[in-house]
């Protein structure tokens, strides 16, 4: 869970909170320009945002994870083979187009590297590219290589904000996280783009992790691989994984590290797991967060898939949005899963707590009139605002900020072994429905 339990009144508030998270490690810049365009497929006016991370010289030094899924994207395509690279010098960065499966999207991803290598004075092979957005369509290349000489003029030294900024498509705010490094004098500091199609296999949808502290390309990639898998791979908000899903983590190099690491993988990992919950938080139509802790399991693997199980339930997780302690459709959920994917455990042994209330226990259900009256406040209290459909029915959310850290607290004991794993996953609303049926729209 997150390092504080943060609550915001405003956007004001939320954005002042944000300025002081954002101060950049030394050694990077970033930059950010926006322009508007006609989509080849969908002749209609857009806008898209071009963010560029640069570091003030290349290093030898960065680690990557990309999606699982089999359609990947040009951009996680060539982001493998720079993992093969020697050094690392800048990302660029695009949202409105995923640029997946488009006829020509390895030579677009291709000519836009090049092009901010040129600006940059990089080899092409220097410059890691990113894309989120529509799936399908094609980049507009000729406006993206006119609009990089904007992105490159606007690269300041102060503050990642810009960039958190840059790479959003329907989040409702920009998220970033930091956290200093021992007694180094370092600091780690994390943006994250994602809202929606998210079960992240070896990432979420876009990550950057930066880091003035120098640590070797070799530490960096087992870091990230551990520390990915025990936050970002715990999280969901709709079952679906994205064809873009990256998490990139840059060192400049410019603060000299102790030969113990320990102290660097313990604050990325904070990094990374107060991430994965503002990715969460900020998914699309999410009024509810969903934590489900899962203990005494034959293995950590079987915690993490029921935990999944549990949070990618829809008919539960409609419950969770009415505020309705239907804890029904959780028992289901649970006896599903196991009855599919591991049908020898004994769910007679299994307890189950909502809220720190007890629900379920020796195969039975735990409840009474002020048990249920106690399950709805808790609902309520971890609610992230109200839905209110406008006139014309269109559900739209009233708040563009986090207004607290509050979740739907589940925790199932199997009493089977010693595997745990903690699920964090949101509710399904009208707000998510509307979203993605008028996503291209």
């Amino acid at each position: 869970m997150p390092s504080t339990h943060l609550t915001f009144t405003s956007r004001d508030a939320h954005r002042a909170w944000l300025g002081g998270q954002a101060a950049l490690p030394a050694g990077f810049r970033v930059g950010a320009t926006r322009f508007d365009f006609t989509p080849r497929e969908a002749p209609k006016p857009a806008r898209m945002t071009l963010t560029l991370i640069a570091l003030d010289r290349p290093t030898p030094d960065f680690a990557a994870v990309f999606t699982r899924n089999a359609f990947p994207g040009a951009p996680v395509i060539i982001g493998r083979r720079r993992l093969a690279e020697p050094s690392l010098g800048a990302i660029i960065i695009n949202n409105k187009i995923s640029n997946v499966c488009a006829p020509d999207g390895l030579e677009t991803a291709a000519r836009v590297c090049a092009e901010t290598a040129r600006h940059l004075g990089l080899a092409p092979e220097q410059v890691l590219p990113s894309s989120t957005g529509v799936i399908g369509w094609s980049l507009p290349a000729g406006a993206m290589v006119a609009a990089l000489p904007q992105a490159v003029a606007a690269l300041s030294a102060g503050s990642v904000l810009p960039a958190a900024e840059g790479i959003v498509t329907t989040d409702l705010y920009p998220k970033i996280r930091r956290a200093a490094v021992g007694r180094t004098g370092a600091s780690i500091v994390g943006i994250a783009k994602g809202a929606g199609m998210i079960e992240p296999n070896l990432a979420t949808m876009l990550v950057y992790v930066l880091t003035d502290l120098a640590v070797p390309r070799d530490t960096l990639r087992a870091m990230l691989a551990r520390v990915v898998d025990d936050s970002f791979n715990t999280i969901s908000i709709d079952s679906d994984t994205s064809t873009s899903d990256t998490v990139v983590l840059l060192s400049s190099g410019k603060i000299p590290a102790a030969a113990d690491h320990a102290a660097f993988e313990t604050a990325l990992a904070q990094v990374c797991r107060d991430l994965a919950e503002d990715v969460v938080r900020n998914g699309e139509g999410v009024r509810h967060v969903i934590r489900v802790r899962v203990a005494g399991a034959p293995d950590r693997a079987t915690a993490r898939a029921l935990g999944k199980a549990v949070v990618n339930a829809p008919l539960f997780k409609c419950a969770v949005a009415g505020n309705d302690p239907n804890v029904g459709r959780l028992v289901q959920a649970i006896g599903k899963h196991v009855g599919a994917h591991a049908p020898g455990l004994d769910l007679g042994r299994l307890r189950a707590r909502m809220g720190g209330i007890e629900i379920f226990a020796g195969g039975a259900f735990q409840l009474d009139p002020q048990k249920e009256v106690a399950l709805v406040a808790h609902l309520r209290d971890a609610e992230l605002y109200a839905s209110v459909p406008t006139a014309d029915g269109i559900f739209t959310p009233p708040v563009n900020y986090p207004a607290h850290e509050r979740c739907v607290e589940i925790d199932l004991d199997l009493a089977s072994g010693a595997g745990a794993c903690t699920v964090l996953g949101g509710d399904l609303t009208h707000e998510y429905v509307t979203e993605n049926a008028d996503y291209r729209s």
